[in-house]
Order: C-alpha cells, then structure tokens, then sequence
C-alpha cells in the first residue's frame, strides 16, 4: 500500500469514528453552576446534560395560603437540609392542584440565597440518577431533585434506580442531595382490589400484607418524611382565589364582587383547588386591565 492511499484510509477512519462519537452516549458533564438556581436533566440520543431554568417560578412561601401545615413541615425539612443538619426525602401525595410542586420552588426561592439549588428530572430519566449523584457529589451546594408528578407503571426501569437511591444501593447519595417528588399516589403504584386478598390475618390479629403489597408500599416507605395534601373546602378556595387578586392588585370591592363568578369557574372545571383558584385569578385580572386600558 502507497502512502497515499494509506492516508486515503486513515481520513475514512477518522471520518467514522467522528460519527461514531457523534451517536456514542458521552459521560455527564457538570452545566454552569452560576446559570441558573434550577436545572432540568435533558436526555437525547443516549446523552444526558443539566439545563439552566432561564425563567424560575418567582413563588414564594407567603404566596399559598390554606397548606400551612404542610408548609410547615416542608419548610421545616428544606431548612435542616440546607443549614447541613440530618434531613429527610420527602414524598408529597394528594388532591391534585393543591400546591404540591408550588411549595417545592417556593422552598427553593427561600434558600437559594444560601446554595439551595434544584435539578428537575423527569420519571423516564430517573435510571441516570447515579450519575446526577455523583456529578454533585462533591459541590458545595445542597441539591433537590425535584420529580414530579411521579408514578410507575409495573416494570418500569426508573422505579429501581429511584428505589435504590433512596435507600438499600451501596451508591447512595451524598448528604448534598435530597429527592423532593409529588405524586397523585401515595404508594406511587397502581393498586387493584384483588391484592387485598393476599393479606393475612395471624391469629394474635396482627394484618401482615402479601409480597405484591409490599412491594408496591416499599418505594414510598424509603421517603422519610411523607405530606398529604387534601381537597379545599368551598371557603379556602374563595381564601386562595381572593389572595391571587389581591396578588393581582383588584381592590376589596372587586373580590367580593367576584366570588360568584369564581365558584361558577370552579364547578365548570370541577375542581376547588389552588390551581383553578390561580388560573381563576390571571382570567379575571386580565379583563380587569383590558376593561381599564379602553376606559381610559
């Protein structure tokens, strides 16, 4: 072989190993910790990367009103977290549109003055939580990874990387990270009537659950701290709904005027919750200023 075509051959190679790595999974690599107090994790073609949040929610904990036991609790765990004392994951289980995911950024708002950071990801990427773990690991600021909405359909790889994490993986995670997740489930499973059958009843009375129950419960026992979030009453809905036009800038008279259109809103929707109460608001507040901008 002449030395020109030897480089002919060595130019082809290299043209294909530029491919090859083009379509290879690279290692995580650490974002612009300075971008932004939030992330998202983004996977494409078998490559994970961390995303700066441009735009992060503005909510503050002063902003939700009629979760204050919740809120209590939450804030209190974020600020053991974040001052570097022992703190728990939390699981956040209930009625939807309740403020579940709202207290979550509203905790990262309060503290990340103070290094509080927070990395989205969603359930389908939940297998590359290793590598999140260890990519943080030795950062000196204190990271929520923040799923939400999670729930797991039977088999699904995510329920065993997330279960691992929590607890029972000799990987574990550092005590720079915890996992703050929301779901609408509170064993994050589907459960059917026919698993009840597999409790047993011991003659001393004792319930012992079967393995298929079991096995469902045992992802949510890892959370150490649980928090449930209840339906609002018609008289909490119409508190939340006054706070966000209060929050709007409609005077008292406005609100109180209000109060029926805002419970036709509800029912229409069907749902009293702190999100329709919210999405309630932004509709009103936006006639309102349309109605003042032609009167003037």
């Amino acid at each position: 072989m002449n030395l020109s075509a030897l480089e002919t051959l060595l130019a082809q190679a290299e043209r294909v190993l530029t491919r090859l790595e083009a379509v290879l999974p690279h290692p995580l690599a650490a974002p612009d910790w300075s971008a932004s107090i939030a992330f998202r994790y983004r996977k494409r073609a078998g490559s994970g990367w961390l995303e700066p949040v441009r735009h992060v929610s503005p909510i503050r904990l002063s902003d939700l009103k009629e979760v204050d036991a919740q809120k209590e609790r939450l804030a209190r765990n974020t600020e053991q977290f974040v001052a570097g004392a022992s703190a728990n994951n939390v699981l956040l289980t209930g009625a939807r549109g309740t403020g579940k995911s709202s207290l979550i950024k509203a905790c990262l708002n309060e503290h990340a003055g103070r290094g509080l950071r927070l990395i989205e990801v969603d359930k389908a990427d939940l297998v590359d939580l290793p590598d999140l773990v260890d990519l943080v690991a030795e950062r000196p600021e204190r990271f929520i990874v923040f799923c939400d909405d999670l729930s797991f359909e039977e088999g699904e790889p995510g329920y065993k990387a997330l279960k691992s994490i929590l607890d029972g993986s000799v990987a574990a995670a550092g005590d720079n990270l915890l996992i703050y997740a929301t779901s609408n489930r509170r064993h994050l499973l589907p459960e059917y009537m026919a698993e009840n059958l597999s409790y047993q009843h011991t003659e001393d009375g004792e319930v012992h659950p079967g393995e298929v129950v079991e096995e469902k419960i045992s992802l949510s026992e890892r959370f150490g701290l649980w928090i449930s979030f209840y339906p609002f009453t018609q008289a909490e809905y119409l508190a939340i709904v006054a706070q966000w036009l209060k929050h709007h800038g409609l005077t008292e008279a406005q609100i109180e005027a209000a109060r029926p259109e805002a419970l036709v809103f509800a029912l229409e929707r069907g749902s009293r919750s702190g999100r329709v109460a919210y999405q309630f608001a932004r509709d009103l507040a936006g006639r309102a200023a349309l109605a003042g901008g032609a009167g003037a």
